[in-house]
């Protein structure tokens, strides 16, 4: 009973921080203008109060993984969550745009160590069997902190101030810490004590920071000099890695796990292909249909809010059938709701627009959290940390190749011009063209994910020290 009563603290301990990340950051971009308004940066200075959270977090999350999988994951994640309350603080109180900046960095430091060490606790925590259920919950809470998000953060931004936006999370992150130093009493360790491979870790970080600004960039000319510099520091992190003894990303698990390596490149291909859609919905509406902002982020809602209905259900089915099945046929669904979406016109029905966005949300319910119990599930519970961290960095890198992809059918098609009624015809183009290369991505995800193999074996029990 006791062990019971432990394992639904570390459920609700791991939900908090699931909960509170994706809430900070979807909160915090509707505050985006008040920001601005206050400080009076400009463009770029002020789109860096968003890009540098994601890209500290990127850079950070699997080199704090693999430091967990090493010392142990308990002190990780006590110190994620201090620095995340700390710095949510810090940010709350800042006078000036470079002080935000630097604790929206330190904010993804802390978000990065609960990141690497969140789905690895819950992973270590429960019998295989129910792994795919808590992994469920867990991944229902990241949508519900989604969906949230801009709902509680443009009624904070409105009737308080952009301030209390981090107010609120940095109180929600001391709960979560208190919870966590009173209740998460025990750790899984490895014996593993090698040097932690610093070199790896800074060509890794290089290698991130180079990718992800460089899609951040596009489609300037500089952003692809950028991600050229990107591919040639991952030829060198693969050749480093290979000759370190410890290093911080085993690439045997890429090599010889096809069930690791699959998972992964479907994850990657699943958000390159979606995260764009409620951007391109969100000027769809707002210029075509001439809705409101308010109007819009309520409509857009449909699909995460499907997502954390369904994430359980779906993270239940893939502990009784093989994730294979459940999360390739999530991918499937999700590929039909964006074909439905190259069809957009002028004229397109509200209704058709909802039902298309809840398509794509039961499909991605369908998808995460199978592939997520499938990627923790191949591996060793000594690389748990690597794994959760591998995971949480293909949901970024997909972000932002999906963000890219939408600004560089933008360029094509209509250049730099503000969007003004002339411009309408040419940027549905440009919207229906973005869902047709997302739709491509998703079908071949459908590859990817059915490519990973069979998953079901006798998994042992997760072995528990005092820390």
């Amino acid at each position: 009973m006791a062990e019971a009563i432990d394992r639904k603290m570390i459920l609700v301990i791991t939900g908090i921080a699931a909960f509170i990340t994706p809430f900070l950051g979807a909160s915090m971009n509707v505050a985006l203008p008040q920001v601005g308004a206050e400080f009076q940066p400009d463009a770029i200075l002020l789109g860096w109060v968003v890009t540098a959270y994601l890209l500290s977090t990127a850079i950070f999350i699997v080199p704090f993984g693999r430091l967990s999988d090493m010392y142990g994951r308990r002190i990780v994640f006590i110190a994620g969550m201090a620095a995340t309350a700390i710095f949510t603080l810090m940010s709350a109180v800042s006078d000036t745009i470079w002080l935000l900046l630097l604790s929206r960095v330190l904010q993804g430091i802390g978000s990065a160590m609960i990141f690497g060490t969140s789905v690895a606790i819950l992973t270590s925590s429960f019998p295989p069997k129910d792994r795919g259920k808590v992994l469920g919950i867990n991944v229902a809470l990241v949508y519900l902190g989604l969906s949230l998000g801009p709902v509680i953060g443009g009624i904070i931004t409105q009737q308080a101030g952009w301030r209390y936006i981090f107010i609120l999370n940095g109180v929600l992150s001391l709960i979560a810490l208190g919870i966590t130093l009173w209740k998460l009493k025990e750790d899984v360790q490895c014996a593993e004590k090698a040097p932690f491979d610093i070199g790896g870790c800074t060509i890794y970080g290089i290698m991130l920071f180079a990718l992800m600004y460089g899609l951040s960039l596009l489609p300037d000319l500089s952003g692809a000099y950028w991600m050229v510099a990107g591919l040639v520091a991952l030829a060198v992190f693969i050749w480093w890695e290979l000759r370190h003894k410890a290093p911080v990303v085993k690439l045997s698990l890429f090599v010889k796990n096809i069930s690791f390596t699959f998972s992964n490149a479907a994850a990657l291909i699943n958000y390159s292909a979606t995260f764009s859609v409620s951007f391109l919905l969100s000027l769809y509406l707002q210029y075509i249909k001439g809705m409101d902002p308010q109007t819009a982020g309520l409509i857009l809602v449909a699909a995460p809010v499907l997502q954390a209905v369904f994430s359980p259900i779906a993270g239940r089915l893939s502990d009784r059938i093989e994730p294979q099945y459940v999360a390739s046929a999530g991918m499937a669904i999700t590929t039909v709701g964006l074909l439905l979406f190259t069809l957009l016109n002028s004229e397109t029905p509200l209704l058709y627009i909802v039902g298309s966005l809840m398509l794509i949300g039961f499909g991605f319910a369908l998808f995460s959290s199978p592939n997520t119990n499938a990627i923790m599930s191949s591996v060793d519970r000594c690389d748990y940390g690597v794994a959760s961290g591998m995971v949480s960095t293909m949901r970024l890198v997909g972000q932002m190749l999906s963000l890219g992809i939408a600004m560089l059918t933008f360029s094509v098609f209509m250049g730099r011009v503000q969007i003004t009624p002339e411009q309408y015809p040419l940027l549905i183009t440009s919207i229906k063209v973005a869902f047709i290369i997302s739709a491509v991505l998703c079908a071949a995800g459908i590859l990817a994910s059915m490519a990973r193999g069979k998953m079901r074996k006798n998994t042992p029990e997760p072995v528990v020290q005092k820390a």
